[in-house]
């Protein structure tokens, strides 16, 4: 079975940093895990900081990411906020859904707001996504390039897109190690 993670509301927010997030669970490498509470935070952050975006859209984004993945919401983990220390406490709640879900993983950009010292008794770990997707390119690099294949074929911008595009997006968004290592399987 593979390893859980509990992917913040801010590796959610670029799209094609969740579109990969999605796919490589999708292909059984990770069971992803997020709450309702991470996805307000996504697309709420995403209404407020892209108005160029159709709302109506973003809605329709959040309900096709709940119905991509099979097991995906984090439920009953609110009693355990409370009890969880982390330097931000508006970030426990991802912590406190990492412990319900039995995760392994936490992964986010904001490495400094779940500190090892206070992950460490609840035996999970925080990866910033550039090492968890390197690791996923690691671990199956032919699955994840054919995810990235499927990336490039869904877009319509830029038209007739390669992996090199999608790799080249995901490095704009600081997965600079990952994209290396996507670029050296072509």
């Amino acid at each position: 079975m593979a390893f859980i993670a509990v992917y913040d509301a801010n590796v959610l927010y670029p799209s094609t940093l969740r579109d990969v997030l999605i796919r490589v669970a999708q292909a059984g490498l990770v069971q992803a895990k997020w709450t309702d509470q991470i996805l307000d935070e996504t697309f709420r952050n995403l209404k407020e900081n892209r108005p160029d975006l159709d709302p109506q859209k973003l809605d329709q984004t959040r309900e096709k990411m709940s119905g991509a993945i099979r097991d995906v919401l984090v439920k009953g983990y609110e009693p355990l906020i409370d009890i969880i220390d982390l330097p931000d406490p508006n970030d426990r709640h991802v912590l406190a859904a990492a412990i319900r879900a039995k995760a392994q993983v936490i992964v986010t950009f904001n490495l400094k707001d779940f500190p090892a010292d206070k992950l460490a008794p609840w035996d999970v770990q925080v990866l910033h996504p550039d090492a968890f997707v390197e690791a996923q390119v690691d671990l199956s690099p032919r699955l994840v390039y054919a995810e990235l294949q499927r990336i490039a074929d869904s877009w319509r911008y830029p038209p007739n897109a390669v992996v090199g595009d999608v790799i080249a997006s995901l490095e704009r968004d600081g997965l600079v190690a990952a994209a290396a290592a996507l670029r050296a399987l072509t």
